[in-house]
């Protein structure tokens, strides 16, 4: 609430854990977006507004909706392939039309439909719970309005956060600058966002800014934001690694460190040194196919706030004013093993056994000075799209031979599993190196 006195507020953060079939239908990824707020109910303030922060990337496996059998093939780069194949009559012509990669042209090719989707739902979990509501982070298109049409820019796609009114209005949207090695040509290939587009937002629940994951250790991010009057950074987080194994990142990679300690660079660090006010890190876990994630959620503040604790593998230390535990405590011997334990494929009977939970804090900031950004055309598109003011893209047909299609897909789809290979053998990567 705004007023003279300040503002007065709740923010939740949520850890919940993905399985690969949550996203096959959309009955079971609505479900699995509600099971969240479910978990976040109990903290819901009825006296202040509350802001709801989900994670990073949870609207990424919708590429496997309507194809639950690619679930079985095991890896996430198969079942890709194999999609890329089957789905050809849409997929190929992006790749040709739109010169994309075929995991990019993959993605695309339900673009439209998929977004539709996750934004309908968080839309109407957002008015259902009356929450603020990040909905965390997905590959969405970046959209322009022409009258009521909607169009979708060619060939872009981005790791994109939207913010939600309790009244399903937008609020705005934010797309990932710095993006990771798994998110650039040898992974799922997305496109960086712009750092000029990146806005504060001024509510009731704080002065907002995000910064998806590897954007809240940048420097050039974090002053931006600041240099906005962002008072509550979000940080939507899919740490795609064991928590307990090693790290190196660009710029030099062979800097290796345990993963909980490199996290404490991120929001922590933007808080403790006076960076912003206050920051929400939520972290997904579990294993999505062969593919692993896991963390610790966090709410942090000031160095004097909070009892003194920090993630696995460090000391404690001020600053945390919630923190979710790891799933044991114990020498770091014993957590490393523990990691590998809980990781994909290791065939223990601990794998995939992550601790999930909630996390939710009380806060208090005095009334906003940030003025209310100007709407970009890309969010303009959003709120006509969610206010029923505009039409969502709808995908074309292609009237190219099936054969031809199907030869030239196949090609294409072999000639991309291979460089992926290839580049898989030509880098040299310590444990743990799965970038945020």
């Amino acid at each position: 609430m705004n007023s003279s006195a300040g503002r007065d507020f709740r923010v939740v953060a949520v850890q919940p854990q993905w399985h690969a079939q949550d996203f096959t239908s959309a009955g079971r990824f609505r479900a699995w977006m509600r099971s969240q707020l479910e978990l976040a109910r109990p903290h819901i303030a009825g006296d202040r507004p509350t802001l709801v922060v989900l994670t990073e990337l949870n609207g990424l496996p919708l590429v496997l909706r309507g194809a639950g059998w690619a679930t079985r093939l095991g890896t996430f780069r198969r079942a890709a392939t194999a999609l890329f194949v089957v789905r050809l009559p849409r997929t190929l012509p992006l790749l040709l039309r739109e010169r994309v990669s075929p995991i990019r042209a993959l993605q695309l090719a339900d673009a439209d439909t998929n977004a539709e989707l996750y934004l309908r739902t968080c839309q109407a979990l957002a008015r259902e719970y009356g929450v603020y509501l990040c909905c965390g982070s997905a590959p969405l298109p970046r959209y322009y309005r022409q009258g009521r049409r909607v169009r979708r820019v060619p060939g872009v796609l981005t790791n994109q956060t939207v913010i939600l009114a309790p009244d399903g209005h937008l609020i705005g949207a934010t797309n990932k600058v710095h993006l990771t090695p798994d998110e650039q040509t040898g992974g799922v290939d997305l496109t960086p966002g712009d750092l000029n587009d990146m806005h504060v937002y001024p509510t009731p629940v704080g002065d907002l800014g995000v910064a998806i994951s590897l954007d809240a250790f940048r420097e050039d991010v974090l002053g931006h934001l600041g240099a906005q009057g962002c008072t509550v950074l979000l940080q939507p987080d899919a740490n795609g690694a064991p928590w307990t194994s090693l790290e190196g990142l660009p710029p030099d990679p062979a800097q290796l460190r345990d993963q909980p300690l490199a996290w404490l660079d991120s929001s922590w660090k933007a808080t403790t040194g006076g960076r912003v006010r206050y920051a929400v890190n939520p972290m997904v876990v579990g294993n999505l196919l062969d593919m692993t994630f896991d963390g610790q959620s966090a709410i942090t503040g000031a160095a004097h706030e909070g009892q003194p604790q920090s993630y696995a593998l460090t000391g404690p230390r001020g600053g945390f004013l919630a923190l979710m535990p790891w799933v044991e405590t114990g020498p770091p011997e014993q957590l490393r093993e523990t990691g590998r334990q809980l990781a994909a494929g290791s065939g223990h009977p601990h794998e995939n056994l992550y601790r999930t939970g909630v996390l939710s804090a009380d806060l208090h900031l005095p009334p906003s000075r940030v003025t209310p950004p100007t709407p970009t055309a890309h969010e303009e598109a959003l709120a006509a799209l969610l206010n029923g003011e505009g039409e969502w893209p709808r995908p074309t047909r292609s009237g190219r031979p099936a054969a031809w299609l199907a030869l030239l897909g196949l090609i294409a789809s072999l000639t991309w599993a291979r460089r992926r290979r290839d580049g898989d053998r030509g880098r040299a990567c310590a444990p743990g190196q799965r970038p945020r």
